[in-house]
């Protein structure tokens, strides 16, 4: 696979040229057909985030299957497995993730260095559920989730950054299946890197985000061997939700 950097300039026209929505009026569409729909419980009690699935929020949460092959070929159950649940609290939305991967790889110790070619989880998210372009702005954030817990996005400065004080995260791994538990805060589109004014948003019920989970799977090559989604994308460049937030599903905050 080229490197990211190489490949701006593609992705940027297919993200541009991509079907939408239909929409009503003289409004323009903002997301790709098809998008799903998840309505999360709101948590009585938050969740422990501590990689162990025995919080009493998640068992009012539905499943929703990590499937749609976006890059490699055909996988096998027992080389990756996937499925997540989502339930919110006031300051944050919580995300239990089970995979089943059978060779985990972190090789690139810099967390800013082809992190997409690792093992990862990736959590795409949208504060108002907009759509549009968000490759080197924050309309949306594309979090790269590392198996040492890092969180990484493209900055407005169009490099690498760290914001793992976005999303507390930890996991652990037992009976070949790596349990995975995350806390996101939410911004909205004025975040600005570096300043010590961002604040997250304050969830409340009937509030809808964009929100789309994938994997990179790497069992040993020197690049990511496949990529899957929870979205389908039915045209153009399979791998552009770093770019396109109107691949995103609907999240919609349940009371």
């Amino acid at each position: 696979m080229a490197s990211r950097n190489n490949r701006f300039p593609i992705l940027w026209a297919a993200a541009a040229l991509a079907s939408q929505l239909p929409s009503t009026g003289h409004a323009e569409p903002t997301h790709v057909e098809g998008r799903s729909e998840y309505r999360a419980p709101r948590a009585a009690e938050v969740p422990t985030v501590d990689g162990v699935a025995d919080d009493t929020a998640w068992q009012s949460a539905p499943w929703r299957e990590l499937s749609d092959r976006w890059l490699g070929p055909e996988y096998s159950a027992a080389d990756f497995q996937g499925r997540f649940k989502v339930v919110w609290a006031p300051n944050r939305i919580y995300l239990l993730v089970e995979i089943v991967d059978d060779i985990l790889i972190d090789a690139h110790r810099d967390p800013l260095v082809r992190y997409w070619d690792d093992d990862c989880l990736e959590v795409f998210v949208d504060e108002d559920f907009s759509g549009g372009d968000h490759q080197y702005n924050h309309d949306a954030f594309a979090y790269h989730v590392s198996l040492d817990n890092r969180a990484i996005d493209i900055g407005t400065d169009r490099h690498p950054r760290d914001y793992s004080q976005h999303v507390e995260n930890r996991w652990k791994q037992s009976a070949g299946k790596v349990t995975w538990e995350l806390a996101l805060s939410i911004y909205t589109d004025e975040y600005v890197d570096d300043s010590p004014a961002n604040e997250p948003v304050v969830l409340t019920p009937g509030k809808i985000l964009g929100l789309m989970l994938a994997y990179c799977d790497n069992d040993g090559s020197d690049l990511r061997e496949n990529f899957i989604g929870s979205e389908s994308v039915p045209h153009g460049p399979k791998d552009r939700g770093w770019i396109d937030a109107g691949l995103f599903g609907a999240l919609v905050l349940a009371d």
